[in-house]
């Protein structure tokens, strides 16, 4: 079947994976031609089952929503990564010792704002969804920051915890509302590719953020203030103007683009109506609600019921745990033991995040072309685990360069979070479940950042070869992890291709025209296949 043929098919509730598509063709029979969204839908007066196009006119709105919406939720993203990624910055100028703070003082702050981000995850999901993705992520970029630029007026431990605790409560929830957001805008064999851009964008932000560090870091004694206090001033003041040209930016949905800074709209009615059924027919669930539509506390318990999900969420709880700490003292532990300046030592962590652009948007791109997850996920850890065996292996004192090596390659690691987070996205059929399952995943994910944060400890300094070595045997858990996920997906699309395939087509036809079960059912429906 050709890519035009794709597009021009009316709508099916089935996703699967390439060899699922010869097993459940039988249910491939556009019975949904006639199945409108519900009246809800902010796109339902241009859904038309009978509307065709061409895969140039597609190309064309994608483009016109990657300029737009793609490149401002990725400068959204960049200003993020500014404002969580600047402490690290600080700690090659003095930064503890200016606020008699130790190590661990500093790992307290990391888990404090973690515990603060967990907090809030799910009341601005429930937030995002009741008043839309348009007032609530640039409130949140404004509130964290405000904090941010008056964290250069902290002066002790106290008011440190205080504005980590602050930065946490506004970052939370920001990450899941915008893949969520950019779902009303994309097929899901899009979404992988668009997120690992996002991603891509926070590790641009590590390399502008180091080289801006590096400049501002050497402000130290202008007008008798250290070089962080210009770094977390001038960095928040920027964050704060991207957030407030952000209310005046974003769209409320597809088909609601105007805005005082888009006096007109971003699509045409035909291009309005390409976007609308080329959506719906990729994702028909997509139509079952409001964008604004509340979530509910029955939907929170329907996803943390679902077993489907469980490997997933151990996943995100697991997976990127090595990395964190490494990343997280990769100044420090250059200025520590490669004796590097504190210039220097901001420069040298520029390397690993252009490596880690390179790396995760490679793997995206692969596992589109292929449509394959758990595989490539795998990949990323496996990169790690050989890393990890030499950086222990390493014989204290000397080969600044060596080490300086390793924990670059380590730090740039393929990263394959946005792999997960559209994986997730693709198995979880109803929308609003949709949004509670990436909150969900994105707690878990900063559970795992928090107990990473806390396996470098000052007595294992400056090589902290014990913490490395839990490092490995936390490699080897989610190596095994990866591939059990993989095959109980598996096991789960063979029992509902068992079922579907004894039932006649009058049953299959009176199933999937059925409008309460396609509300109700969700993950448990028969003509919905899992991503693996």
């Amino acid at each position: 079947m050709s890519k035009g043929d794709v597009e021009i098919a009316a709508p099916s509730l089935e996703r699967t994976s390439d060899v699922d598509k010869g097993s459940v063709a039988v249910g491939r029979q556009n019975l949904h031609a006639a199945v409108a969204p519900h009246a809800s839908y902010e796109g339902g007066h241009r859904w038309d089952p009978s509307a065709t196009w061409s895969p140039e006119e597609e190309k064309a709105v994608i483009r016109k929503t990657d300029l737009k919406l793609l490149t401002w939720l990725c400068i959204m993203f960049f200003g993020l990564q500014l404002d969580r990624g600047n402490l690290s910055n600080t700690l090659a100028d003095n930064f503890l010792d200016d606020l008699g703070l130790t190590t661990d003082d500093y790992n307290n702050g990391t888990t404090i704002q973690l515990v603060c981000f967990l907090a809030a995850e799910f009341p601005v999901q429930f937030l995002t969804k009741r008043y839309g993705f348009k007032h609530i992520l640039p409130g949140l970029m404004v509130g964290w920051g405000l904090v941010s630029t008056f964290q250069c007026f902290i002066h002790d431990r106290t008011s440190f915890y205080v504005t980590r605790a602050f930065i946490g409560l506004f970052e939370g929830g920001f990450i899941p509302g915008a893949i969520l957001m950019a779902t009303y805008f994309y097929t899901s064999r899009e979404l992988s590719v668009r997120l690992a851009a996002f991603w891509s964008t926070l590790n641009v932000a590590r390399v502008i953020s180091a080289l801006l560090a590096a400049g501002l870091l050497e402000m130290r004694g202008v007008n008798g203030r250290p070089g962080w206090f210009w770094l977390f001033l001038l960095e928040g003041l920027l964050t704060v103007i991207l957030g407030l040209i952000s209310f005046i930016w974003l769209p409320l949905s597809p088909t609601a683009t105007k805005t005082l800074l888009w006096r007109n709209p971003w699509y045409t009615e035909r291009e309005e109506v390409i976007m609308i059924n080329r959506i719906l027919r990729d994702d028909p669930a997509k139509g079952l609600t409001a964008i604004t539509e509340p979530a509910t506390w029955a939907d929170v318990k329907n996803t943390w019921s679902d077993k489907s999900l469980w490997g997933l969420f151990f996943i995100g709880l697991i997976a990127y745990i090595p990395a964190t700490p490494v990343q997280a003292y990769l100044t420090l532990t250059l200025k520590r033991v490669g004796g590097f300046t504190t210039l220097q030592s901001n420069l040298l962590t520029a390397p690993s995040a252009a490596l880690q652009i390179v790396t995760m948007l490679a793997l995206a791109y692969s596992s589109e072309f292929f449509n394959e997850r758990a595989f490539h996920c795998l990949f990323g850890e496996l990169w790690c685990l050989p890393l990890f065996t030499a950086l222990l292996t390493l014989p204290d004192g000397g080969r600044e360069w060596g080490r300086f090596s390793l924990v670059t390659l380590i730090s740039g690691y393929p990263y394959f979070h946005p792999i997960v987070s559209s994986w997730i996205s693709e198995n979880t059929f109803d929308v609003k479940k949709r949004a509670i399952a990436a909150a969900t995943y994105n707690v878990i994910v900063q559970i795992g950042s928090l107990i990473g944060s806390q396996i470098y400890r000052k007595w294992d300094a400056p090589y902290y070869k014990t913490g490395n070595k839990v490092l490995v045997s936390i490699l080897a858990l989610a190596i095994v992890t990866f591939i059990i996920q993989r095959q109980w997906l598996i096991h789960l699309n063979k029992k509902k291709e068992n079922a579907w395939d004894a039932m006649t087509a009058e049953e299959k036809l009176e199933y999937q025209t059925n409008q309460e079960a396609r509300e109700k059912d969700g993950n448990k429906r028969l003509d919905f296949r899992f991503q693996y």
